[in-house]
C-alpha cells in the first residue's frame, strides 16, 4: 500500500489492520476502552511538541492523534454505530452552527461576545438533546446543574479550572486575584496547623484545597494552570540537569553530594538563566555593550 496525503488512504489502512484473518492481531484485539489511554497519551504528546516549539515533531504527533480518531471511528463502524464520515459531518455541522457570526447573519462580534455566543449555543444544544439517565459517572456527580458536563477523566488541574469557570458564570467566584491569594495563605496555614498537631492525613486533604485555590489564582491571572505547571516541570528538569552537569565536572553525582551543595548549584543555574534572559539579543539595543 502506498502512503498518501488523502485521508481515504488512512481509512483504508485502518480497515486493513482491523480485517479479521489478514489484519494485525494486536489491532484486532483492541476496543474503545483499551485504545482510550493511547488517545490521551497522544494528545499529551501533541501538547508537549507545542511546548517545545518543535513543529516537525508536532506534525508527527498530530498524525498519531488523527490515527486515534480513525481507530475509534473504525471500531464504531464495525458495530454499526457511526463511521469516520459521520464524525466529520458532526463536527462540521457543529462549527457552522456555533459560528453564526462567520457563516450566518450574526454579524461582526468581539472575541468576548463570540465566547458568550458559543456558550449560549452550547446550552441550547444541550437542552435539545434527549435526556440520558445517568448517575455519578464519567461526567461527575450527575448530569444536571451548573457544573454538569466536566469529565472526571480530565487532568485534575484542567478539571478544577473548568469547574471554576462554570461556577463563575453563575456568580460563584472571588472578586480579584489578591482575594484568592489570601485564600491560598489561609489553606497553607491550615496545612501547617495540621502538621503541627501530627495530623498528616488531614494535612494531605488540605493540600487538595490548596491546589484548587492555586488553580483559581491562575484563572484570575488569565493563565492555564496545566500549562504553567508543565513549564515549571521543564524548568525544574533543566536546572536539575545543570546540577548534575556541574557535579559530574567534579567527578560526583547527586547521590554523593550534600543538599547544601546542590542548593548552591541550583541557585547558580537559576542566576545563569536569569542573566541569559536579561541579556539583549544580537541586533537589539544594548547588545554588545
Amino acid at each position: 500500500m502506498i502512503p498518501s496525503r488523502d485521508i481515504s488512504r488512512l481509512l483504508e489502512i485502518m480497515a486493513a489492520l482491523r480485517t479479521p484473518g489478514s489484519g494485525c492481531p494486536w489491532d484486532l484485539e483492541q476496543n474503545f476502552a483499551t485504545i482510550a489511554p493511547y488517545t490521551l497519551e497522544e494528545a499529551y504528546e501533541v501538547a508537549d511538541a507545542i511546548a517545545r516549539d518543535d513543529l516537525d515533531d508536532l506534525r508527527d504527533e498530530l498524525g498519531d492523534l488523527l490515527l486515534q480518531v480513525v481507530f475509534h471511528a473504525r471500531m464504531a463502524q464495525e458495530q454499526g454505530a457511526f463511521d469516520f464520515g459521520d464524525v466529520v459531518q458532526t463536527i462540521t455541522e457543529k462549527l457552522i452552527r456555533r459560528h453564526p457570526h462567520v457563516f450566518g447573519q450574526a454579524g461582526k462580534l468581539s472575541a468576548e461576545a463570540v465566547e458568550g455566543l458559543w456558550d449560549r449555543i452550547k446550552a441550547q444544544e444541550k437542552a435539545a438533546r434527549p435526556t440520558r439517565q445517568q448517575g455519578e459517572g464519567a461526567e461527575g456527580v450527575g448530569t444536571e446543574g451548573a457544573l454538569a458536563g466536566v469529565p472526571v477523566t480530565l487532568p485534575a488541574l484542567t478539571r478544577a479550572l473548568k469547574l471554576q469557570v462554570k461556577a463563575s458564570k453563575v456568580g460563584f467566584d472571588w472578586n480579584d486575584p489578591l482575594t484568592v491569594l489570601r485564600k491560598i495563605r489561609e489553606e497553607a496555614d491550615e496545612i501547617a496547623a495540621d502538621i503541627e498537631r501530627g495530623k498528616s492525613a488531614d494535612a494531605a486533604l488540605e493540600v487538595g484545597d490548596l491546589l484548587f485555590a492555586v488553580v483559581n489564582l491562575a484563572r484570575h491571572l488569565d493563565a492555564d494552570p496545566e500549562a504553567m505547571l508543565r513549564a515549571t516541570n521543564l524548568k525544574f528538569e533543566r536546572r536539575f540537569a545543570a546540577i548534575e552537569e556541574a557535579l559530574a565536572a567534579k567527578g560526583k553525582s547527586p547521590a554523593g553530594a550534600s543538599l547544601a551543595e546542590m542548593d548552591a548549584l541550583w541557585d547558580a543555574a537559576k542566576a545563569a538563566e536569569k542573566s541569559m534572559a536579561e541579556e539583549p539579543a544580537v541586533g537589539e539595543p544594548g547588545a554588545g555593550r
